[in-house]
């Protein structure tokens, strides 16, 4: 039934789009193919890399004659307006048919100004300040002569070990695609040919996040339904906020490659989604099939990939080396390769640079619009936002003119503010460390009874190819924490870090714990604004944080057993012996310096149907004395399915911002569509039945009310 279902999936897309071949086209790029001949189509589809030495950026020894000889369309790692204008000439003036250099870059939390890493700021669950956020790194990177960035990361992760979760939005679809639609507007803009906007590009796909034992390039493995239901969403949302380019995903998924993957470039990108732009392998991905055991070799691997709907091949060369013998063979049909070349030249239409191929090469632009006052204020603000209170034990906010004692193996770090990934970020631009922040608010004293304990994970324990088998802090830094409370010290935890930890020890022996994450360029500042009060921590964890890496994977959409824990003294239940079944920290906790109290749910019908909607009131009341943030959510679960449903998934929430003593109604309307689920048959929508609604300040922390849905 699934492969039935998926034919006629297929069918229907390329009926309503007119299939993937229909892309359309500039009269330009029209004008240009028909001049083309096959070895310049081939080299539109080759993206190679610039370097970067202790002078600034270089090119590799024969990149620029195969530029010259129009054997390469696009290269990466290469700024600085001075060497892209260069580079550019070369392309434009230099060539046969003058066809601009698309120039592209890992821009994943920031530019030169460095934001937290993403994991942090989706902590945030500020979306506007996420966009805004894409918005200031594009701005910094056109300026130095780019135009495309290798973002947003919309991999979805409940895998803790795994180290690229620092770069994704955490364990949630709903919040996850919210936030990768934000970072592909603030990218994009409204017009991709401003001279302050860049090429989003979405990745990695798909379900890169999951891979099996948390070990980075690892197989991925799942039911179609739960892909489509838990893991495709952010990809999507991504593709319809107007994302023009996607990368493949190094992981195989349903047994192939995903550079090889039909399934995924052609028939749910291309096919059901109508997406008109280009698909672009990970780096030297095309030939590590031959690795995978799924190509024979590189030019097998080459015809996979293009036949695939894979039409940019970064760092490989294969399609290089054996594209235009592939198409004379009839192995690749020219049609398949024309239709890779239109997608790669209309984004370069799209972008202006048919117009102006120097447009995005100005350095008094670029000095202009770098690590500008306004940037790094931006910085120190989202860097706040996005820290959460896991704990506290009415230790913070710390008093201005105390005297506290500032240690730990990162209290005086920089360098790990700016994470993995950190674009053109430079630890020169970062203006103080957590150490030097604090000095600037109070007395420092090496032997005060309070304490500010800076630990966490070097920045290299995190990102691509830094998998772990622990995620538990180094074993010394938990020692230190208890040696200073066996001395009777008051002690205020803060972790510079790029996953969920187990803090099962460090939970027990601190009197409070700040998740900091890896702030960024503004990171100093940012933790001592929290830390005294001066920004009253607002962040919820997007990500579960687990008791031991015995519970992972867990995340709060899991679904019930057969035998459900419920009775403590049970023995033949879905437990552990040794371990609670919840969380030590669950998704959505995230603790103020001021108190909220929720009235119980109001919903104004306890039953509607088909195109009818409900809604759903709290009255939410700062109870404390100062002003705070509360993120409220509200959480929906589906009683009984046509098949399983999760105990709780996450259907909306809101910010508010409330002042002490102050009330206010907060109220969501429920439609069909939040309903809605990949049924038995596979097809999309709601069906009949009970329901439970729940809103609160955290998935474990919240009020509850039903209600009743009928087709």
């Amino acid at each position: 039934m699934k492969k039935a279902l998926i034919i006629a999936i297929a069918a229907f897309a390329l009926a309503s789009c007119g299939g993937r071949e229909a892309v359309k086209t500039d009269p330009r790029v029209e004008a240009l193919m028909k001049q083309m001949t096959l070895e310049e189509k081939v080299g539109q589809t080759v993206l190679f890399t610039s370097d970067w030495t202790v002078t600034g950026p270089s090119m590799r020894s024969g990149y620029l004659e195969d530029i010259k000889a129009g054997r390469c369309g696009a290269l990466l790692n290469a700024y600085t307006a001075d060497f892209t204008r260069e580079v550019q000439r070369v392309a434009v003036e230099e060539t046969r048919l003058g066809i601009p250099i698309l120039f592209g870059y890992d821009v994943i939390h920031g530019f030169r100004t460095i934001f937290p890493i993403n994991l942090g700021m989706s902590c945030s669950w500020d979306i506007p300040a996420i966009e805004e956020s894409a918005r200031i790194a594009a701005e910094e990177a056109a300026a130095a002569g780019l135009q495309w960035t290798y973002s947003p990361m919309c991999d979805i992760s409940v895998e803790p070990r795994w180290g690229r979760i620092s770069e994704g939005s955490g364990e949630d679809p709903y919040l996850g695609s919210l936030i990768s639609a934000a970072m592909t507007r603030g990218y994009q803009g409204d017009d991709l040919s401003k001279d302050n906007t860049i090429l989003a590009c979405v990745k990695h796909f798909a379900a890169y996040g999951a891979p099996q034992a948390g070990r980075d390039y690892n197989t991925v493995d799942m039911s179609e339904r739960w892909f489509r239901e838990f893991y495709l969403p952010p990809y999507k949302a991504a593709i319809d906020a107007g994302a023009m380019s996607v990368m493949a995903s190094f992981n195989e998924l349903d047994g192939v490659p995903a550079h090889a993957s039909n399934h995924l470039m052609n028939e749910i990108l291309k096919d059901e989604w109508g997406f008109e732009g280009f698909v672009v392998s990970d780096y030297t991905g095309i030939n590590e099939m031959i690795m995978h055991g799924y190509a024979a070799d590189e030019s097998h691997a080459a015809e996979l990939s293009m036949n695939a709907g894979l039409d940019m091949d970064m760092m490989s060369a294969a399609y290089m080396n054996h594209l235009t013998e592939l198409v004379k063979s009839g192995k690749v049909s020219e049609k398949t390769l024309d239709n890779a070349v239109r997608r790669i030249l209309n984004i370069k239409a799209k972008l202006g640079l048919l117009d102006d191929p120097y447009k995005y090469c100005d350095t008094e632009r670029e000095k202009e619009r770098t690590l500008t006052p306004e940037n790094k204020a931006f910085a120190r603000r989202i860097a706040a936002e996005s820290m959460v209170l896991l704990k506290n034990n009415g230790v913070l906010p710390l008093k201005k003119g105390e005297k506290v004692a500032v240690l730990g193996p990162m209290a005086d770090t920089k360098d790990d503010f700016l994470g993995s990934w950190r674009g053109a970020g430079e630890v020169e631009a970062v203006p103080a460390s957590i150490l030097d922040a604090v000095k600037e608010v109070t007395t420092v004293a090496a032997q005060a009874n309070k304490v500010i304990l800076v630990l966490g994970e070097p920045w290299s324990w995190t990102g691509e190819a830094a998998s772990r088998t622990s995620i538990n802090l180094p074993e010394e830094q938990t020692e230190l924490l208890k040696s200073l409370k066996k001395q009777g010290k008051t002690v205020a935890v803060v972790l510079l870090n790029g996953r969920p930890l187990d803090l099962s020890a460090e939970s027990e022996l601190s009197d409070a714990i700040l998740e900091a994450w890896y702030p960024g360029t503004m990171g100093g500042y940012a933790v001592a604004d929290v830390l005294f009060g001066d920004y009253n921590p607002s962040g919820k964890l997007s990500v579960t944080f687990p008791r031991n890496l015995g519970q992972v994977p867990i995340y709060h959409y899991a679904k019930n057993t057969g035998r459900p824990y419920i009775h403590p003294d049970a023995k033949y239940e879905s437990r552990y012996l040794d371990c609670p079944n919840e969380p030590l920290y669950a998704f959505g906790h995230g603790l103020s310096y001021t108190d909220f109290e929720y009235s119980e749910i109001g919903l104004d019908v306890s039953e509607f149907k088909a195109d009818g909607t409900l809604t759903a009131k709290v009255k939410v009341t700062n109870t404390g004395s100062v002003e705070g943030t509360e993120t409220v959510q509200l959480y929906i679960r589906d009683l009984v399915g046509s098949v399983t449903r999760p105990v709780k998934q996450l259907k909306g929430f809101q910010r508010i911002t409330l002042q002490p003593g102050e009330s206010q109604e907060v109220s969501f309307t429920i439609d069909k569509e939040m309903l809605s689920f990949y049924r038995q048959d596979m097809t999309w929508g709601p069906e009949t039945g009970d329901f439970k609604v729940f809103i609160g300040g955290a998935s474990d922390n919240v009020k509850e009310a039903s209600f009743r849905y009928e087709i």
